[in-house]
């Protein structure tokens, strides 16, 4: 049985503060945070959404979100023939809400009046945090056809990686009969799942939970008419093994969650490989994101060696590698950019801005001549002078100023830092 599209609603959590992605979270909500040079986090849960033809999507988020918003209005617009929507949903204080988001379930529950407007069957709750290219018409149709109540998508894992997730245990049919949060190694043995011969050899024997789930409208507004449970991983799934009948719908591909800097910065670097585990450049499974008219890169005696470069670049360095430099982005002659991930910028400076910048003893906008940048985050609209060298690595201890903060080794300039002629870190 075949789920009619249009009886599926997705629901991306854009998560709490961000904490541990500041400083990119500092004037941002974590799904606006720019990935892969020209999108945005976002762009990610909303394009499988997409690419699954599921067309009604709602965005809960409670923090910084003003530039989420204008992502989002500015990029996600459907015909006026069209039911597709992208909508935002903000935390609100209501006479029966008066406080924020206490968690993700509490998030679903604030928000349950605008879904109901809405004709569905399931409920896809998906994260706004993660890199993953996944078709949800699998895991919809596995639910229907299992006649399940819950179904959760979850990852095989090794030994090393268990203990971070929420690990699940499935009987012969795939069921989930138990669950256990960020489980100890020593209890791992009791454990293991069935899962693929692949997945076997490669030493993953355990199922974690993706965080992404689907519900039957009934059950959710069941499930939601509780106040007292606040978050789905913690409580809301545990509570419903052996109660309900919960699928576990296996997924094998790359699936990435960008929790803190380290994991961001691995995955925007992971794209530069000749081989990327996501894979940008597929015709089935595009990722969607704002359509900016913008003119073709510019280089100058520049050597670019495995890099994604966005459009609209103006640049003059003598060599960008292993790097992704993000749209707008300028700099200057006889600069090496290493490992590094550069934003870019959300503007142009005009001729008379510059000269301006100038007679006022002002750095332009960009990267200057002569910079050594390694193992770095330059978040967007930084000005940084000439001779500037920056190099990151696990020898720096963490740190954060005014201007950037350094976390497990990578530096992160903050959005819009100004960084003076001769500025080093390292």
């Amino acid at each position: 049985m075949k789920a009619k599209k249009k009886s599926v609603i997705a629901i991306i959590l854009g998560g709490g503060q961000g904490s541990r992605l500041f400083p990119l979270t500092e004037t941002r909500s974590k799904p606006a945070v720019p990935i892969g040079g020209k999108y945005r986090l976002v762009d990610i849960p909303i394009s499988n959404c997409l690419n699954s033809d599921i067309y009604k999507m709602f965005v809960l988020t409670q923090f910084n979100s003003a530039s989420l918003n204008a992502h989002i209005k500015n990029t996600y617009n459907f015909s006026i023939f069209s039911q597709a929507f992208v909508d935002i949903l903000a935390a609100e204080q209501t006479p029966d809400n008066p406080t924020w988001f206490q968690g993700t379930a509490d998030a679903v529950r604030q928000c349950m009046p605008h879904f109901l407007n809405h004709d569905f069957e399931y409920a896809l709750i998906l994260s706004g945090d993660q890199l993953y290219q996944m078709d949800f018409n699998a895991m919809l149709e596995a639910h229907i056809s299992n006649q399940a109540d819950i179904s959760i998508a979850t990852l095989p894992v090794n030994d090393k990686d268990a203990p971070e997730f929420g690990i699940l245990k499935t009987n012969s049919e795939s069921c989930i009969e138990s669950f256990i949060e960020k489980p100890a190694k020593e209890l791992l043995s009791n454990w293991k799942s069935d899962v693929s011969n692949q997945m076997k050899s490669e030493g993953k024997h355990y199922l974690a939970s993706m965080g992404i789930y689907i519900f039957n409208r009934k059950l959710l507004i069941e499930l939601m008419k509780n106040p007292d449970t606040k978050d789905f991983g913690k409580e809301i799934i545990p509570q419903a093994v052996g109660k309900k009948k919960i699928l576990s719908y296996q997924y094998e591909g790359y699936w990435t969650d960008i929790g803190n800097i380290d994991s961001f910065f691995e995955a925007n670097i992971g794209l530069t490989k000749d081989l990327p585990e996501f894979n940008l450049f597929d015709n089935e499974n595009k990722i969607y994101t704002r359509p900016r008219l913008l003119p073709p890169s510019k280089f100058k005696k520049t050597i670019i060696e495995k890099s994604l470069i966005s459009e609209g670049c103006i640049l003059n360095a003598k060599e960008i590698s292993n790097s992704i430099i993000g749209i707008r982005s300028r700099i200057g002659e006889e600069t090496v950019i290493q490992n590094c991930y550069v934003m870019g910028n959300d503007f142009y400076q005009s001729i008379a801005d510059m000269r301006d910048d100038e007679s006022n003893s002002k750095l332009q906008i960009g990267i200057g001549e002569r910079c050594h940048i390694s193992n770095a985050l330059v978040d967007k609209n930084c000005r940084i002078g000439d001779d500037v060298i920056i190099k990151g690595g696990p020898h720096l201890a963490d740190f954060s100023n005014e201007l950037y903060a350094i976390k497990d080794g990578i530096v992160v300039l903050k959005k819009g830092a100004t960084i003076p002629n001769n500025y080093t870190i390292q």
